[in-house]
């Protein structure tokens, strides 16, 4: 079924057995904040399910039609009536905070009852958990609602997002190139405006990556900050689940919301002893004036094909002194030949998955995924290679484990004894690639392998007109003072933009004055 017809079957579903909704008032959504999505709904200007609606349109729009960036998998079906209920509670009792009828998206490795979890693999099209994923839940009953879900790199096994089930995602800002992955269809959809934030998963870069590509905000919080229960695993101690969004502010107000210990989730037990009231606290335009930052120099030119992401970090680099920062270059003796490594994810992804689709009723184990043979060409080196593992009993496995923790403590001391606030490198170093050709520039390692929280921030644009991401690493559960830094270099430099390919429908164009 098409989004055109999945979309007039919700509108249809919506009408029913109800008077027509008033006419939309003049309100545009491209680019509108969280702030400005509630300020219009407490003023009457607009309601959640007009949002819905308008939303709903530039899927119809832009992802199937248009561009056809290729974004959505599933719409939900329920999300026109979610929307009309929310509008009846804050006119009776008022909003229930930020998130209160407020349209967002979700990766298609979290779980949302009512609808497939779906990886993004035809085999896995009908699995069917029972219930939300815990950061899926904390979003509804923050008053969120949920448009759907978003396409992915196949088991979240690469950076380019194809599937065999939602096929491959464009880049809204060249829609010859690959949006980043695995969560590059929630980032293409949050840069198109198909929704006011979204949620993805990073293992080695998964919502960093993408969120660099189509010039948004992304954080990978500190290992154990927010619960992974009921997001598809790839690694069982690389995994991390969180948002994506075009501002500082967007991303803060989510993650106020996802944050916490969670019982069924052993690894955040130190979470809530580590998180602020609120993130918001940390929004200062100043917070980079007296700040020391320090350039990982590895991280920042390795390749010649490096040099026009290499050049508008220069550029960053100076806007930071500009604004009051002290910026000093570093180097962490035997980095690279620690990073030099993928051994623990290839170890335990078997494993992890089979453990989560072993809980669902009818799920396939990945040796069915594999004899059913539904699934992208992209993945399957991986697939077979991980199957492959029969125990994580190895001492290549322990020692992969062991140089983690070094890399930990390598880099937290040299925090420690530059006085620094946060290391700083581009989040990839080559602007998107064309589809079809091989992604390089990889920069995800360090946050996920050391368990430190990296947050990534629109830093500008190649020649190419490509956006480009600073990352900036900090010690741990630091998630407050990266998102300040973050929010200081945002509001100076204004370097977020709308992509070309998805402008503001015609007909949804605020009337004039």
């Amino acid at each position: 079924m098409t989004i055109r017809a999945r979309l007039t079957g919700l509108l249809l579903a919506g009408a029913a057995g109800c008077s027509a909704p008033a006419p939309p008032a003049p309100f545009d959504v491209v680019e509108a904040s969280i702030a400005e999505l509630g300020a219009a709904m407490d003023e009457g200007r607009i309601t959640s399910e007009q949002l819905v609606e308008r939303y709903l349109a530039r899927i119809e729009a832009y992802d199937e039609q248009g561009p056809a960036l290729n974004t959505i998998i599933a719409l939900n079906p329920g999300a026109l009536a979610t929307a009309r209920a929310l509008d009846t509670e804050r006119l009776e009792t008022g909003p229930r905070g930020p998130l209160h009828g407020v349209p967002m998206l979700i990766k298609d490795n979290y779980d949302m009852a009512g609808l497939p979890t779906t990886n993004g693999s035809l085999a896995m099209a009908d699995v069917r958990p029972p219930d939300d994923a815990f950061q899926v839940r904390r979003l509804r009953e923050a008053g969120a609602v949920i448009l759907g879900k978003t396409n992915l790199h196949e088991f979240a096994r690469g950076i380019t997002t194809v599937s065999s089930l939602g096929g491959q995602t464009l880049n809204p800002y060249d829609t010859t190139r690959n949006p980043g992955g695995s969560s590059g269809g929630t980032a293409a959809a949050v840069a198109a405006s198909f929704a006011a934030a979204g949620m993805g998963s990073d293992t080695c870069g998964s919502i960093r990556i993408p969120s660099a590509h189509n010039s948004l905000v992304g954080l990978r919080g500190t290992s154990g900050l927010s619960s992974r229960d009921g997001v598809v695993p790839l690694s069982e101690t690389l995994d991390i689940a969180g948002p994506l969004a075009r501002t500082v502010t967007d991303l803060a107000l989510v993650l106020d919301a996802t944050v916490g210990s969670d019982p069924a989730d052993p690894s955040t037990a130190e979470a809530d002893a580590n998180i602020p009231t609120s993130y918001m606290a940390a929004l200062d335009a100043d917070a980079l004036r007296g700040a020391r930052v320090g350039v990982l120099t590895m991280l920042t030119r390795q390749d010649p094909a490096d040099e026009p992401v290499a050049r508008v970090i220069d550029a960053a680099v100076d806007d930071l002194g500009r604004l009051g920062t002290e910026v000093v270059t570093v180097e962490i003796d035997g980095l690279a030949d620690l990073l030099d490594s993928y051994t623990v994810l290839s170890h335990e992804f078997k494993f992890s998955l089979n453990t989560y689709l072993e809980e669902i009723p009818g799920a396939p184990s990945l040796a069915d995924v594999l004899a059913d043979g539904r699934y992208h060409p992209d993945v399957e080196e991986r697939l077979r290679r991980s199957n492959e593992v029969e125990t994580l009993d190895t001492e290549v496995y322990r020692e992969a484990l062991g140089r983690r923790e070094t890399i930990r403590r390598r880099v937290v001391e040299t925090l420690d004894e530059l006085e620094l606030d946060a290391l700083i490198y581009p989040t990839i170093r080559q602007q998107a690639a064309v589809i079809g050709r091989p992604q390089g520039g990889d920069n995800c390692r360090l946050s996920p392998h050391s368990g430190l929280p990296a947050i990534t921030v629109p830093a500008g644009f190649t020649p190419d007109e490509l956006p480009v991401g600073l990352e900036m690493l900090g010690r741990p559960f630091a998630e407050a003072r990266l998102i300040g830094l973050a929010y200081a270099f945002e509001q100076a430099t204004s370097h977020r933009r709308p992509p070309p390919s998805t402008p503001a429908l015609p007909a949804l164009v605020p009337a004039d004055p």
